[in-house]
């Protein structure tokens, strides 16, 4: 279960030979504008040079805390979720932990090697070729010169560049740079892997091996801490999970109910789902504004053909478009695209009347189409469709974004839809 912050963080002086990262408490403020920003560094330097104390705890004007008061712990082997929408204080507390910058109030001990995936090529000096390029890259990441000859090869082959090993960097595509920053980084073995959303470089091919060394390295003891915007992502790596909301952290736990937290927190501005209604109504347009079919009303309903806001998963649900017509048609095609709100908002689901062969003759009037589910199978979560109404190339009306809220009454959270199930125990054979 979730809990809060001062429930979750442990004695960060306590010993324990399987923690390789303490947090603790560590702070860390920006300044919006630039000029205050120089003058305020200009200040700092000269409070350290005269000995004099800088009050890092307090704010300036136009200063703006980018984390708060921040604690937890990462053990050896241990996969850490890290949530939070843009602008959380996420990537300000991967590059404090990576040793780039340094937090105003607060400590954080580390022990061993950290490699930060966090952007790839980031430090590659365009002239330079890949071999060259390798060998700074490592130094940098606190290998030693016999080391990174030793690794050499390995790093090569996993980039899978001996054909442009020798030409220099800027002559490399993105996908390029992205594989040999990748390959750097994992082949220091590092105690501390630090991944900021790199783990969709390449094609599937070499994806599939990033996982797999991955893997092989969380065997081996390294820790990790995974910063991704796909859910799927955080859930089927990280058992446990942090939180981070405008800089501090809200909820720390397992990644299950951190991840149901920050959705509920972050996908809508409603406090709770007894305020939600996923019913849109449409003002009805002029006779110059409509094309001839306009949409009037999208809402869900139940078994019962009663008025659904929320449906839940796994459930018979039907998704009605109520419109008016003007014009009769003799091929109406209406399509139904839906994205999840969170993650990287990937095409969920995609439905057309026209692709099940399905042709809808209308007279002007009233009327109503539904999409009929009987097992909705969209996992709990928050979701935008796109709604349209079309004959042939004709788009008659759309809906953008449709908003809605699907719920469950089961444990579904891990999987990619709902699948309709039944167990049967057949009888032992003696």
């Amino acid at each position: 279960m979730v809990t809060e912050v001062e429930k979750v963080n442990k004695d960060h002086n306590q010993k324990d030979d399987d923690i390789v990262l303490a947090v603790d408490r560590i702070s860390k403020k920006f300044c919006r504008d630039l000029k205050h920003s120089l003058f305020y560094g200009v200040q700092d330097i000269a409070s350290e040079i005269m000995g004099r104390s800088r009050h890092s705890h307090q704010l300036r004007d136009r200063e703006f805390w980018a984390l708060k008061n921040v604690s937890f712990q990462l053990k050896r082997g241990e996969a850490l979720g890290l949530i939070g929408a843009n602008g959380a204080g996420k990537s300000t507390l991967l590059r404090i932990i990576s040793g780039l910058i340094n937090p105003d109030t607060g400590s954080i001990t580390v022990r061993g090697r950290v490699a930060p995936l966090i952007a790839l090529s980031a430090g590659f000096n365009p002239i330079l070729t890949g071999r060259e390029n390798i060998y700074a890259n490592m130094s940098i990441l606190g290998m030693t010169k016999a080391e990174i000859e030793q690794n050499f090869n390995e790093v090569v082959d996993f980039a899978e560049l001996w054909d442009a090993i020798d030409a220099p960097v800027q002559t490399y595509s993105s996908g390029m740079s992205a594989r040999l920053g990748f390959a750097c980084a994992i082949h220091v073995e590092p105690e501390i892997l630090l991944i900021d959303e790199v783990l969709s470089v390449g094609d599937i091919k070499f994806r599939m091996k990033c996982h797999q060394r991955l893997a092989k390295l969380r065997k081996q003891g390294t820790a990790f801490i995974l910063v991704s915007h796909n859910s799927h992502s955080i859930l089927n790596i990280c058992n446990s999970s942090i939180y981070l909301q405008k800089g501090q952290l809200l909820a720390a736990g397992d990644t299950e109910s951190v991840i149901r937290k920050y959705e509920e927190d972050l996908a809508f501005e409603q406090p709770s789902k007894k305020n939600f209604s996923s019913r849109m109504t449409l003002a009805p347009k002029t006779p110059a504004e409509s094309s001839g079919l306009d949409i009037l009303e999208i809402y869900f309903r139940d078994h019962n053909q009663e008025m659904l806001d929320i449906p839940l998963c796994g459930h018979l649900t039907t998704l009605c478009v109520k419109y008016k017509s003007r014009i009769h048609i003799d091929n109406l095609n209406l399509g139904v695209k839906v994205r999840k709100v969170l993650g990287e908002q990937n095409l969920v689901l995609y439905l057309t009347t026209a692709s099940d062969n399905f042709i809808f003759k209308i007279s002007p009037g009233l009327g109503e189409i539904q999409l009929q589910m009987p097992y909705l199978g969209l996992t709990p979560g928050k979701y935008t469709a796109r709604i349209y109404l079309r004959s042939g190339v004709c788009s008659f009306d759309v809906i953008e974004s449709f908003r809605f809220m699907v719920d469950t009454t089961e444990i579904i959270s891990q999987c990619l839809f709902y699948q309709p199930r039944s167990w049967v125990l057949l009888p032992q054979e003696h």
